[in-house]
């Protein structure tokens, strides 16, 4: 299997992203968002995920971060969605449930073409600092909508808001780690009846 980069560039009247990718790295993450809490989230996902990426974005912030984290979200995913290709050879599923104290989620994840969202999570205020909890979910969003993948999330146990966003992006990271990864046993096959994902 090929090394698997991609770079995409996304610019509208509200926002401007730049979005690097290297699906074979070692977890490394440099981020320049303005949004100190997405970022120490989307570290969760480099680390957890073992790829290496390098996002720069510009938004309207004065106004509301959510145009912002819904993009970021659109061109990570069509970054992943460009250097995965025709995504022969992978595992394609994905699922992981981590914990962080009394947190506990679940995320499973299929890169079936089908862009798909089921989210089920109630966080337990509002915001964590400044960060709007609704973004979450328009991250994810975003993300299943360009990069055409069916995506599960469900909060199972959490009181604490950080604990919650922090179990939910540790565990994409993971399960994303497990679908991108090569299925030694397909041996370069696209991972589908159809042949086609």
């Amino acid at each position: 299997m090929a090394h698997r980069k991609a770079a995409v560039e996304r610019k509208t009247r509200e926002t401007a992203i730049a979005v690097a990718i290297d699906l074979d790295g070692c977890g490394q993450a440099q981020l320049d968002t303005g949004i100190p809490f997405l970022e120490h989230m989307l570290e969760q996902v480099a680390r957890h995920g073992v790829i290496d990426f390098e996002i720069k974005a510009r938004g309207d912030l004065p106004v509301d971060a959510h145009h912002t984290v819904e993009d970021i979200g659109i061109v990570l995913g069509q970054a992943i969605a460009q250097a995965l290709g025709d995504k022969a050879g992978i595992m394609r599923y994905g699922h992981a449930y981590i914990p962080l104290d009394e947190a506990l989620s679940r995320v499973v994840l299929d890169f079936s073409g089908r862009p798909g969202l089921a989210y089920r999570v109630e966080f337990p205020r509002a915001h964590i600092g400044t960060f709007d909890v609704d973004l979450v979910h328009e991250f994810f969003q975003g993300f299943v909508s360009s990069a055409g993948v069916t995506l599960h999330i469900d909060n199972l146990f959490g009181r604490n808001a950080h604990h919650v966003a922090e179990t939910i992006f540790k565990a994409f990271g993971r399960a994303l780690r497990t679908a991108i990864a090569p299925d030694l046993r397909l041996d370069g096959q696209v991972p589908s009846t159809k042949g086609v994902l």
